[in-house]
């Protein structure tokens, strides 16, 4: 009887340990189920043409690697063979961090659901950096956890099962005899060696040798559609798999001398030609996507029924475009921030991670201040948050913007309000800081560069107190931000108000961009293209730069060249983007990338191509913005071309990343 006993407390651990990770499997497949109701929006598009099969196996292979990863203190503590791991004590302090561990998880894969709507991308190890220097997050998580109590109350029922549900080894355990003691090392051994070989596996998502170990891209081959990825991959496994990565290696797909004459961001300017001393004035408008402007809808592609009476939320910014040089498709280069200012003002789009949160943002970086600084042009970076906020001072400064100015600058401004013009989570309010802005210009010394990041149409969606009965939620409109961008809007227009009355106005360029794309409603802003739908809208006062709508491509990193070479300025310099102001309409292009997938969209089509070397669709976009028909193999003659030249793109730039040659002679 009691050998009968001992024999099954022997195998006791193991099985608890196998029935407790098989609990965590199933807490991953109801947050994806959660992540999946919480952005139906995005991810439905295409969703039925998904093979629920290679989802599936793709899931399954993430999560593996996943709960492998976290729970590997977990497994030794439970199949190390040592009898004492049999005691009370060992046995709580297992299922404690068995607890603890896999609820962190669970919290990062609902939070995530949240966080999907503003990234398009499963969350990485950047995160932290990216908020590192932010004083309010906590009141951010404040808000969010109240508008999304029932991810809260999934998390909360899901942690409480498992604790409820977790198995502990049973029996107690009494090895009097050698037998008893040999038998029970023999089994345990038996059960730790096989768990070895089989975890490996697991972590790298296959057996053979000839299997790399997963990365973030490989969820590319189980989906049709990049925003699907998310729903594949899960949070911890994003976050393992991006601590320390090497960001930007050189793919080297062609040899220098060819590799230069397909593609080379070096801009040289003719001797011959004669600056103008224009003033330039960036405004990066927070979250102000094309979605929202009605001068630039309904989109210029094949109507479709919800862009039938599309409703404008920006009087003003409608009228601007009448006066200035716009054009047909603007795309950002990124979906964060943190993206959309190397992007805008050094012409260094997002791939793999944002630039600033990876080792080359130690790289020697230029940019508009940075050049126009070397033709004697004053530079400072306006951003009404806490000076330091986003690591916006640091990159200002690291592109050669002289001064900076803050909150901190802006409360010391005896003309203003000071901190009662603070918006109490994260800057002045726009319509102040714009003014502020606008002023602080005309203190200036001219010829100047300024560039300001707004912040009000941003989470937490709200607008001064005196405006909420004035800018707030109507029936009709498709999700919160709407109000905030109506009273952007007429910040702007203030603004532009207060401009028109200063010295430098009519001598000054002003360039309107968006960082990134926000909340989207319109299915036709949800798609692989539309998400990075914003603004490119360049107002010359005095007429110089015809207003007009061209029908081309242009994108953020666009935005330095265009303006550098119309300015006439002299000296060499590194920009990845196009001077559209000089580029024939069909030969313009952009290029993004989000979740291992590369965008190359050129003439009528958009390529999209994995990180590692393989090309995944092409579409015609114009006839087919939905990206239904993969024309890849169709025999389009553009395919080929379009390949080598986003091969050239992104070669260039990794190998400028990694020798730190982003500026001229180096």
């Amino acid at each position: 009887m009691r050998r009968k006993h001992l024999k099954k407390s022997f195998f006791s651990s193991p099985i608890a340990f196998i029935y407790n990770l098989a609990l965590v499997y199933i807490t991953y497949g109801l947050c994806r189920l959660a992540y999946l109701f919480e952005n139906w929006s995005v991810i439905s598009e295409g969703f039925d043409s998904l093979s629920f099969w290679e989802a599936f196996k793709g899931c399954w292979m993430f999560d593996t690697s996943a709960i492998l990863y976290t729970n590997v203190l977990y497994a030794i503590l439970m199949l190390i063979p040592l009898h004492w791991k049999e005691k009370n004590w060992w046995q709580t302090m297992a299922e404690w961090i068995y607890l603890i561990v896999n609820s962190l998880c669970i919290i990062a894969n609902l939070a995530d659901a949240v966080y999907f709507q503003y990234t398009g991308r499963r969350t990485n190890w950047s995160v932290f950096k990216e908020f590192s220097n932010e004083g309010n997050i906590g009141n951010v998580i404040g808000v969010e956890l109240l508008n999304h109590w029932y991810l809260l109350l999934v998390g909360i029922v899901l942690i409480v099962g498992l604790a409820l549900l977790y198995a502990q080894p049973k029996g107690k355990f009494r090895l009097r005899l050698l037998k008893d003691y040999l038998l029970y090392y023999v089994i345990h051994l038996i059960c730790f060696g096989l768990y070895i070989p089989i975890t490996v596996a697991g972590m790298r998502g296959g057996a053979t040798t000839a299997v790399r170990p997963i990365t973030l891209s490989n969820a590319n081959q189980y989906v049709n559609r990049s925003p699907e990825v998310a729903l594949i991959l899960n949070t911890p496994f994003s976050m393992i798999r991006s601590i320390n990565k090497d960001v930007f290696v050189d793919p080297k797909y062609y040899e220098r001398e060819e590799l230069d004459q397909i593609y080379q961001p070096i801009y040289t300017p003719a001797d011959s030609i004669v600056m103008k001393k224009k003033n330039v004035v960036v405004l990066i408008m927070e979250s102000y996507g094309r979605e929202y402007i009605g001068g630039y809808n309904p989109i210029p592609f094949n109507a479709q029924p919800s862009t039938v009476n599309y409703k404008t939320y920006t009087p003003f910014t409608d009228s601007l475009v009448q006066r200035s040089l716009t054009f047909d498709y603007t795309f950002a280069n990124g979906r964060k921030s943190i993206d959309g200012m190397p992007s805008i003002l050094s012409s260094i789009p997002r791939f793999i991670e944002p630039f600033f949160l990876t080792p080359a943002s130690l790289n020697t970086v230029s940019g508009l201040a940075g050049e126009l600084g070397k033709a004697g042009y004053y530079s400072a970076f306006f951003h009404g948050a806490e000076n330091g906020s986003m690591g916006f001072e640091a990159f200002a400064k690291a592109t050669g913007y002289k001064a900076y100015f803050g909150r901190t600058e802006y409360e010391q401004d005896k003309r203003f309000n000071g901190d009662k013009d603070f918006d109490g989570m994260w800057a002045i309010w726009d319509e102040e800081f714009l003014q502020f802005y606008a002023l602080q210009m005309s203190q200036m010394e001219e010829p100047f560069i300024t560039s300001v990041f707004t912040a009000s149409s941003h989470h937490p969606y709200a607008v001064p107190e005196r405006y909420k009965d004035i800018y707030k939620d109507e029936p009709d409109d498709p999700n919160v931000l709407c109000k905030c961008i109506r009273y952007v809007d007429n910040a702007l227009r203030l603004f532009f108000e207060t401009a028109e009355q200063q010295p430098w106005y009519k001598n000054t360029i002003f360039v309107l961009t968006a960082d990134h794309t926000n909340l989207t409603a319109r299915p036709e802003y949800q798609t692989d293209l539309g998400v990075f739908g914003v603004p490119i809208i360049i107002f010359d006062p005095s007429g110089e730069i015809k207003p007009e709508r061209r029908h081309c491509i242009a994108q953020q990193i666009d935005i330095m060249p265009t303006v550098l070479n119309h300015l006439g300025y002299k000296n060499p310099y590194v920009a990845f983007g196009n001077d559209l102001l000089n580029t024939p309409d069909s030969l313009t292009w952009a290029v993004n990338n989000t979740e291992g997938i590369y965008q190359y969209v050129k003439g009528d089509y958009v390529l999209q191509f994995t990180d590692d070397g393989h090309t995944k669709a092409l579409y015609n976009y114009k006839k087919d913005w939905f990206l239904k028909q993969n024309l890849l193999g169709k025999g389009e003659k553009t395919e080929q071309q379009m390949e080598r030249e986003l091969k050239a793109i992104i070669q260039s730039y990794m190998e400028r990343m990694v020798e730190d040659r982003l500026v001229y002679g180096k």
